[in-house]
């Protein structure tokens, strides 16, 4: 990184390949029609400066004034790979404060802050970080529930591409990441830089090409009308901006997402257990002798955890009352959940809990004692979603009982682990003065799960919010694991855990084994094909195992053997996705040290080829000798055991592929297979084949 401490707000001038100078940086052309200097785009560009973009700061005082300010440096330091900059608006009565942290492994943190140094408030209406980047081409993230993680790809439009997030969280629709590229830049090649907001609440995202060329992103928290104001001798601090970069294409690029990740992670896994979440087992249908009967199949299938979920507490029958009572329902658990607790913990698994404590049914005795702890706006009617409200956990009382509640949970039962849950947006969310809470809201709800943290510090807590609403880097240091999607169907989940794989590592991205047919999209997919969209996450089951026939019951046995066997590789290697064909998924793991890899190839639809283009296989050790093995997806003695679980279409297979099968090694070098590559195995849609690769 080069940057420019001369501008007041410190301007980044590169960031990107090494350089081997830093200078002469010389200004700007300056041409006709425009002012007679050529603003810098700062960390936080300004309209004073006659910057002719969208402004990182908007504020102002009473009656409107020192809407604009300009700043001058105050000083700055550089020590441990972090520069701490401050710049002065004495008119304005307005100080910024900015660092920049450059990790050794080239992942770049940003924030800044502002402070009011001045004697009347400071309203402020947005706040930015903004990032210079040279790319020609924009890759952004968007989805909807149960498809989440999509991306589109487009030119660097002239003027600005903006998404913004009003739901209270990071969201299905807009999560606050976005990708900028050279032309034609792909998995393994091209310059590739990403840009993430590590925040839990509103935000915005603003990809801007200037009218001389000059392209940056901003992103930052979203704030509705009159919420933010910054009083004299205050401060508010913007979310981290995380930046990383490769000069060998997006799959390098990600791995940056992927240490930074690791790095902010509340605890060091040693391993992370394969679960079982009894959601789409039971729904609500709870009875302890079932939910009992489940457990001892899980335990029994080598499932390591049991997680209850929806339906155990207060008047909770479906989803329209009892959400805010967390008590244990009497009715349907005369004995508390101690029985069931026991059954688990005697098989020898950990005992996992649903929580949703952010809400509350309007049929709920917390809403009939507080109507007035939730968050609308005086004089309108409520919009309902799920036939829930949002509680307002700013306030001291509210906040007080819920954290309590899940407390005395916690403290009363054996539970390790906490699926935390969040199924509505918020909208028109009023704090009780009047004015929009979506802020408080959110740095209410990260206090929350930091007091109950430091409280129960052996429990682990899963974020949910209808799947993948609620997914960031700032949710990643609070939490051990994250739901990518309520779409359990293995097809749809392919594309979506591929697309998660840029931003987040395998082993906080829960994959489940779902039911078939799948209860989201009502399709049928084999057990085999289930097992190996699972296989790089972190694995757990989500179906009724007490109906399974025989043959997928020794299926699932099998796959989540095959998961134990790999995975400390599955996470603490480094995820790697491959250029194919549009209707395959080809992913997989490297090892840190490239001693072997765990690859699949997974096709989804027919395609235009009868065969598909080469499976080239980068970065691996060039010198080395792989041996390449299929990892069976079907147990020893299956009759269809000779052809290990493939599925296919073709009269003779690739010879790699056939003499793997008859049990005859085949060896390559990393060389060949980066070049060359693997020719594909010709293999039915709703299919997958899993090869490991070790170095000899």
């Amino acid at each position: 990184m080069v940057l420019d401490v001369a501008t007041g707000v410190p301007t980044v001038l590169h960031w990107g390949e090494a350089l081997d100078g830093a200078g002469p940086w010389g200004e700007r052309a300056l041409t006709y029609g425009t002012v007679d200097v050529v603003a810098p785009v700062t960390l936080v560009p300004c309209h004073g400066d006659g910057f002719p973009g969208r402004p990182g700061l908007l504020g102002h005082r009473r009656g409107g004034t020192h809407w604009s300010p300009r700043f001058v440096s105050a000083g700055h330091s550089v020590s441990d790979g972090v520069l701490r900059a401050s710049a002065l608006d004495g008119i304005a009565g307005v100080r910024l404060d900015s660092e920049v942290r450059l990790a050794p492994d080239g992942v770049m943190t940003v924030a800044v802050t502002v402070v009011n140094v001045g004697d009347t408030p400071y309203m402020l209406d947005g706040l930015s970080v903004t990032l210079p980047v040279p790319a020609d081409e924009l890759v952004t993230m968007h989805g909807r529930w149960g498809g989440e993680f999509s991306t589109q790809r487009i030119p660097w439009p002239v003027g600005a591409w903006t998404a913004e997030s009003r739901f209270g969280r990071t969201s299905h629709e807009h999560p606050p990441y976005v990708w900028a590229c050279d032309r034609g830049a792909d998995e393994w090649s091209g310059r590739v830089w990403g840009l993430h907001l590590a925040w839990s609440g509103d935000h915005q995202t603003y990809a801007e090409r200037l009218f001389d060329d000059r392209r940056h992103v901003q992103m930052g928290e979203l704030f509705h009308p009159g919420e933010m104001c910054v009083y004299p001798g205050e401060s508010h601090r913007s979310p981290h901006v995380i930046g990383v970069f490769s000069p060998r294409g997006f799959t390098p690029a990600s791995w940056g997402f992927h240490r930074e990740a690791r790095r902010r992670r509340p605890r060091t896994f040693s391993s992370r257990p394969v679960h079982l979440n009894s959601w789409e087992a039971v729904y609500f249908r709870h009875e302890p002798d079932r939910l009992i009967a489940l457990a001892a199949d899980a335990a029994d299938l080598g499932v390591e955890r049991f997680v209850l979920d929806d339906g155990w507490f207060g008047s909770r029958r479906d989803d329209s009352s009892g959400l805010g009572d967390w008590e244990v329902s009497t009715d349907r658990y005369p004995d508390g959940l101690a029985p069931l607790i026991d059954a688990v913990v005697g098989r020898g698994m950990e005992f996992g809990i649903w929580i949703e404590p952010e809400m509350v049914n309007p049929d709920s005795d917390l809403f009939r004692i507080h109507p007035d702890w939730v968050l609308a706006t005086s004089g309108y009617e409520p919009v309902m979603g799920r036939r829930q409200l949002v509680l307002d956990l700013s306030r001291p009382d509210c906040f007080e009982h819920v954290r309590d509640a899940i407390d005395r949970l916690l403290r009363d039962h054996d539970v390790a682990y906490v699926k935390w849950d969040m199924n509505r947006w918020l909208v028109q969310a009023s704090g009780a003065e009047g004015k929009a809470a979506s802020h408080s809201q959110t740095r209410a709800f990260r206090r929350l799960v930091d007091e109950l943290r430091a409280r129960h510090p052996r429990v682990e807590f899963e974020s949910c919010a209808s799947g993948g609403g609620r997914i960031d880097h700032s949710v990643l240091e609070v939490f051990e694991r994250v739901w990518t999607s309520d779409c359990n169907d293995a097809h749809d989940r392919q594309r979506i855990n591929r697309g998660a794989s840029m931003v987040i590592p395998a082993e906080v991205t829960g994959a489940h084994v779902g039911p078939s047919p799948s209860h989201q999209t009502g399709r049928r997919l084999s057990m085999e094909f289930r097992v190996a969209t699972a296989m790089f996450g972190h694995f757990g089951v989500e179906a009724d195992v007490t109906a399974l026939s025989d043959r997928d019951r020794e299926v699932l046995r099998h796959g989540i053997g095959v998961h134990k066997r790999f995975r400390d590789l599955l996470h603490r290697g480094d995820a790697v996705r491959f250029d194919v064909d549009d209707e395959v998924v080809a992913r997989g793991v490297y090892a840190s040290d490239r001693s072997e890899a765990l690859l699949s190839w997974a096709r989804l639809e027919s395609g235009a080829s009868l065969v598909p283009r080469n499976w080239r296989l980068p970065d691996l050790d060039p010198d080395a000798s792989y041996r390449i093995d299929v990892v069976s997806l079907v147990p020893d003695g299956e009759p269809t055991a000779p052809s290990r679980g493939v599925v296919g279409l073709a009269v003779r297979q690739p010879h790699w592929l056939t003499e793997c099968l008859a049990g005859r090694p085949v060896s390559m070098s990393g060389r060949r297979l980066a070049v060359t590559g693997l020719e594909p195995p010709v293999t039915r849609p709703e299919s997958a084949v899993l090869v490991h690769l070790t170095r000899s």
